[in-house]
């Protein structure tokens, strides 16, 4: 799915959601410089995988927040972890670095990677934002919403603290 099939696909399932088009953003930085309604929903996402190749996981976590993956690796007992390269995310996500985000799981085809989301999403506003596909939009959703999309997906989903 790009960015216009993620838009189809909401709006064939009837799900409120806000859109945002904005210029291309490739990290949180400049994310931060834009005017978006929701800075709160804003999600990092990191896409990683174990040492033998075996497990990929998309880590979600509020926008603000730094990722320590030794210790995400020793809370959730998984093998020595490292950024997955550009083509396993190509290949798995259907996105390019800088693009990174919850909606390239529709892509997973496989249902290889699993979904990791910081449960400091669930509360306050109960919003998260995402990019189509695309960095040069920003979808906002409720985050259940996100959850249920990805569980029809097929997706393994956990909720983490980071």
């Amino acid at each position: 799915m790009q960015k216009q099939d993620i838009y189809a696909y909401l709006k064939m399932k009837n799900i409120r959601h806000e859109i945002i088009e904005h210029k291309a953003v490739y990290h949180m930085e400049e994310a931060s410089k834009l005017e978006l309604p929701y800075p709160e929903a804003d999600g990092k996402n990191l896409f990683i995988r174990d040492d033998k190749k075996r497990n990929y996981y998309l880590l979600t976590v509020k926008g603000d927040k730094k990722v320590n993956l030794k210790a995400f690796r020793e809370k959730n007992h998984t093998r020595a972890l490292s950024f997955a390269p550009e083509h396993d995310l190509m290949d798995m996500l259907g996105v390019t670095a800088g693009a990174v985000t919850p909606f390239g799981l529709l892509n997973d085809s496989e249902r290889k990677v699993q979904f990791c989301i910081d449960k400091d999403f669930f509360g306050g506003s109960q919003m998260i934002g995402g990019h189509p596909n695309d960095n040069t939009a920003t979808v906002y959703l409720k985050v259940e919403v996100l959850i249920r999309i990805i569980e029809e997906h097929g997706n393994q989903i956990y909720v983490v603290e980071f």
